[in-house]
């Protein structure tokens, strides 16, 4: 194993905040008592010094206390648990500020104005009785009365109460394990991983333009828009054959001695819309990467290779090439360069749980290859930036490569749209235009003078690599009709799931996902199912997802994460959403809702998961659905009795989920941290966008190239199948240029 690591990363600055003033002084007033019911402060009788204070008996709070000191350990467990339950939100400016950004920054207008509505409400007499009951302003009752009247929130027959329970309890989840003071001592979570050594990058450079009223114009062969899996492969390949090749990213660039980020910092610069993406209806929370090197800096090492069953289906919609040899060799070309294997992967507690429960069931399961340059890997900070190196993603490669042969780069590069040019009645893209911010632009750094400059890049070909999520909308934005740009959006849905056991696991140790369970991954027969893998186990990703029903037990519920682990119930969906431009602000909307069938296959991976979980030792099993209770192993219910998994108290609890099958969207969240098909590769333009060479339908030199052109859900990890895409169309691309040598590089010519 690596050794402990003594380092300690460089501060990343945070973009400039909102302005707080779409909410008035009185409705930040009355949200904050909302959050303070959420997580408030908690006392006795005797220690409580305000209506903000929750009280309990005193026998509930020594039962508290020696419920999270049991957990805590150590000769100062008690005044921990004493400082954990005392902590509100609303007296924290940490939490504040990023409330304050989430609502700003990273919420739609629509969704903005829909708790500005209902704040406003709040203030009025005949707004609070309606809403509470009592005509009493709520952030002037008790704060047990605004417990329980948010809780009833939750079930209410008015729409709108539902949206702003599901909204407010997922900002105040989130906020709160970010920022909390007491939160790390009381799971023993350190702010770096106890093991791996820092080292350092490639030191990239960047195009950067002076200050100037008109737009600033270059000149490439390729423009390649996006810089993330697809985008760094077909990089690599154009640049090695010889063209002049430039890849822009409208996000930033960070260095491995920035790494692993802190959850706010990381979330903010890292991930799309500061990872608060959600569907429409509010079922679905989207993690997607948007930094440089987009997903592959921020997942978690799975390889997959594209199964057969899901080549010959794709085959079999008329794209033969994916049961040909030659995607079999960029399947391995891609695995070969970032070092994918299994022999040096150690399993941490968690993944150890899905191998041996799987083995005690007798389910599939089998080991993930981790692109880790054939090195060991133990580290589960990944998500937030990989401090090592050791995860061989685009920054670690396929870019490395690309800058090796020439190729230029530009951060902070926002594309507005596709150019074209008109021969005999046929689009040819001709480049692209856009805003560029400086880095210090972006940071607000102070004493430096940003520079933001219209840039006109000309280009013989464009390449699209911006994601199945934006994409789309530049197509569209770029004056693109064909009416399937943005359908079929495939996001393997997940549910999560959480297993509490006696020992603790340090479940943040250790790659985050190193297992799979193949067991039910075709469950129609026709390759549609779901696989369990785990989940990163950052408190900032694990805790926030479980439900919120009462403030005391959520408390106790997060402590948990000590001695806790994970499941996630990957899904091959069948049925699709799409995405598309918000009418106000052009952000990307989510229209998805996982379908009743899909929803089914779920379920059943769920009881399989709370069936590794019991015949492993784990005393408790939580998901992330509201209207089912967790499963308590009772005391007389052994794993290791003969009985097994049949234990009656286990299979009634199975019933019951059985019988809340396919579950109900609005009661649960369901999470993707894979985005495919929004720009699908078809055999005619009736089909889909892209024609099987990524191609755009109906234009000559306009590419897509991501995850977005999958014919429909790959059913595993998308990384290598997207590269492997990135692979064989880029070098077709390369052959149909021409192979040039001895061009500089944008940069030097500049």
């Amino acid at each position: 194993m690596p050794a402990v690591s003594t380092y300690t990363p460089r501060d990343v600055p945070l973009p400039p905040a909102p302005s707080a003033t779409y909410f008035s002084e009185l409705q930040w007033k009355t949200l904050y008592a909302l959050a303070d019911a959420l997580v408030p402060s908690i006392h006795t009788a005797a220690t409580a010094k305000s209506s903000n204070d929750r009280v309990i008996s005193d026998a509930e709070w020594n039962s508290a206390v020696f419920s999270l000191s049991t957990v805590i350990s150590g000769p100062d467990a008690v005044n921990i648990a004493t400082q954990y339950l005392h902590e509100n939100v609303s007296s924290n400016p940490q939490f504040r500020a990023i409330v304050e950004r989430l609502l700003g920054d990273y919420v739609h207008d629509e969704g903005r104005n829909g708790f500005g509505f209902i704040l406003t409400a709040l203030n009025t007499r005949a707004g609070s009785l309606i809403i509470t009951g009592s005509t009493t302003p709520i952030q002037d009752q008790p704060v047990e009365f605004r417990e329980k009247v948010v809780r009833g929130w939750d079930t209410s027959r008015l729409p709108p109460l539902r949206a702003i329970y599901r909204g407010l309890t997922a900002i105040v989840k989130k906020c709160w394990i970010i920022t909390s003071p007491t939160i790390g001592p009381v799971l023993g979570f350190p702010r770096l991983p106890a093991h791996g050594k820092h080292a350092d990058g490639f030191q990239y450079e960047f195009l950067q333009f002076p200050p100037g009223d008109q737009p600033e114009t270059i000149e490439t062969d390729v423009v390649i828009v996006g810089s993330g899996c697809g985008g760094s492969v077909t990089a690599k390949n154009l640049a090695e054959a010889g063209h002049r090749v430039l890849v822009v990213e409208k996000s930033y660039s960070y260095p491995s001695n920035t790494f692993p980020m802190g959850p706010n910092e990381g979330f903010v610069n890292m991930f799309e819309n500061g990872g608060a993406i959600s569907s429409d209806d509010g079922s679905m929370a989207v993690l997607a990467g948007s930094t440089w090197g987009g997903g592959g800096t921020v997942n978690w090492s799975a390889s997959l290779q594209t199964q057969g069953y899901v080549r010959q289906e794709w085959a079999d919609a008329g794209l033969p090439f994916f049961t040909s040899l030659d995607f079999q060799k960029s399947l391995d070309r891609v695995c070969h360069r970032m070092g994918v294997n299994e022999e040096h992967v150690e399993h941490n507690h968690q993944n150890r749980v899905i191998l041996e429960g799987a083995r005690k069931l007798g389910y599939a399961a089998k080991t993930v290859p981790q692109n880790t340059g054939h090195g060991e890997h133990y580290c589960g900070y990944c998500t937030l930036g990989c401090a090592s190196g050791g995860k061989k993603g685009p920054t670690e490669s396929f870019l490395v490569d690309a800058a090796q042969a020439g190729a230029s780069f530009m951060e902070g590069f926002c594309v507005e749209k596709v150019l074209f040019t008109n021969v005999n009645g046929r689009k040819v893209a001709s480049g692209v235009q856009g805003t560029w911010k400086s880095r210090d632009s972006h940071l607000g750094l102070g004493g430096i003078a940003a520079v933001e400059r219209k840039v006109i890049i000309k280009a013989k070909k464009v390449v699209i690599s911006a994601g199945t999520l934006q994409s789309p909308l530049l197509l569209l934005r770029s004056g693109l009709n064909n009416p399937q740009i943005g359908r079929n959006l495939y996001l393997h849905p997940v549910m999560g799931a959480g297993a509490v056991f006696n020992e603790e696991t340090h479940p943040w140790e250790g790659s985050a996902l190193t297992t799979v369970v193949n067991e039910f991954e075709d469950l129609d027969g026709n390759g549609h199912g779901v696989k369990i893998e785990s989940v990163s186990m950052m408190p900032s990703v694990f805790i926030p997802i479980f439900p919120w029903r009462d403030s005391l037990e959520y408390k106790l519920w997060a402590a948990k994460m000590r001695r806790s682990t994970s499941f996630i119930t990957l899904t091959k969906d069948r049925d699709t959403g799409r995405v598309y431009p918000d009418p106000v602000d052009g952000r990307c909307r989510i229209d998805y809702t996982v379908s009743a069938f899909d929803r089914k296959h779920i379920v059943e991976a769920m009881i399989a998961c709370a069936k590794i979980a019991y015949i492993t030792g784990a005393t408790e099993f939580h998901t992330v659905y509201r209207d089912l209770p967790p499963f308590i192993r009772p005391e007389t219910s052994d794993p290791e009795a003969p009985d097994g998994t049949n234990d009656a108290a286990l299979q009634n609890w199975i019933d019951e989920l059985r019988r809340k099958s396919p579950l109900n969207p609005g009661r649960g969240l369901f999470a993707s941290a894979h985005q495919m098909g929004t720009c699908r590769m078809s055999k005619s333009p009736k089909l889909g966008v892209v024609d099987p060479n990524c191609q755009v339908w109906g234009t000559d030199g306009l590419y897509v190239v991501d995850a977005s052109v999958f014919p429909s859900a790959s059913g595993v990890n998308p990384m290598v199948t997207n590269m492997a895409i990135a692979d064989w169309a880029s070098r077709n691309l390369a052959r149909a240029m021409g192979t040039v040598r001895g061009e500089g590089s944008l940069i030097a010519r500049l």
